[in-house]
């Protein structure tokens, strides 16, 4: 099998992380691929340390590839567009945003659709898109060593929509010092409480890689991310006057929170590994080519 990944993303993001797992993932299975970015993008330059084959992202040389590849595969809103000019015929495409599709047009050239949650599934149907030609496959993480730290921690995102100043505004609120992260992966082992605050979001890939490490999370009870962070078992889910509420609970139980980090951990282990994220995706491939 060999696949075309277009992504035209300028940042390295939760979406572009996914595309470099899925990437190695099918490596690891056999499957070839080769990837079409924006020219120096992070993505791009990350794909290319390494090892993976990466191309500048354009309409024409996915026209030229795609006709040697069995599916091209989109994987974010510039990529679906490139895709949908290039090979309509041989187009999957992912979608990770909550926020309604804008293109009816657009969305009914692809043959099938990889929702990254249930609720993004949703917003495919209330767009237009047949229900049968959408199939949920969340995002995967890798399995970190659970956190024995002790820091508040959030994501660091100059998105307005991400919750950053509302997080900050709750932990000052909880007398605690909130601490953003450009790493995850480097800084969560000295986290131990995650908050995860947003007004809109497919599923959380933050959020994800948190309940990987074990840390009790606290995350907007918005979009995709009660899929994951189950209230008051595997995480707490706050409302925007709520947060502070749910740090200082937290702080004030220790077992507790431990108890909801051990669990989350559990619940990525079962659902939102990079290994279900790949074999669950192939499964989607096999059955579009069928």
């Amino acid at each position: 099998m060999r696949i075309l990944h277009l992504d035209g993303g300028k940042e390295l993001r939760g979406g572009q992380w996914q595309v470099l797992r899925l990437i190695e993932g099918l490596f690891k299975a056999g499957v070839e691929s080769t990837l079409l970015a924006r020219r120096n993008s992070p993505l791009y330059r990350v794909a290319y340390e390494r090892g993976w084959h990466v191309e500048p992202l354009g309409v024409a040389r996915a026209m030229a590839l795609a006709r040697r590849y069995d599916l091209v595969h989109a994987h974010d809103a510039h990529g679906h567009t490139v895709g949908a000019i290039a090979s309509p015929g041989k187009l999957v495409v992912s979608r990770r945003v909550a926020f309604p599709i804008g293109s009816s047009l657009k969305y009914g050239c692809a043959r099938h659709y990889l929702a990254v949650s249930e609720f993004v599934k949703g917003v495919l149907i209330e767009g237009g898109v047949p229900e049968e030609k959408i199939s949920v496959v969340y995002d995967g993480v890798p399995l970190l060593e659970p956190s024995a730290g002790t820091q508040l921690m959030a994501p660091a995102s100059d998105d307005p929509r991400k919750g950053s100043a509302l997080a900050r505004e709750a932990a000052a609120a909880a007398g605690e010092h909130l601490r953003f992260s450009n790493d995850l992966i480097r800084d969560l082992p000295e986290a131990a409480i995650f908050l995860y605050i947003t007004a809109s979001e497919g599923l959380g890939s933050g959020a994800l890689l948190a309940m990987s490490a074990g840390v009790p999370v606290i995350a907007s009870n918005v979009g995709g991310l009660p899929e994951a962070v189950i209230d008051g078992e595997t995480g707490l889910l706050a409302g925007p006057g709520e947060i502070a509420g749910a740090i200082r609970r937290l702080r004030g139980n220790p077992a507790y929170a431990c108890g909801l980090g051990v669990n989350g951990r559990k619940r990525i282990i079962e659902e939102f590994t990079v290994e279900h994220m790949v074999r669950r995706t192939m499964e989607i491939y096999r059955r579009v080519l069928k």
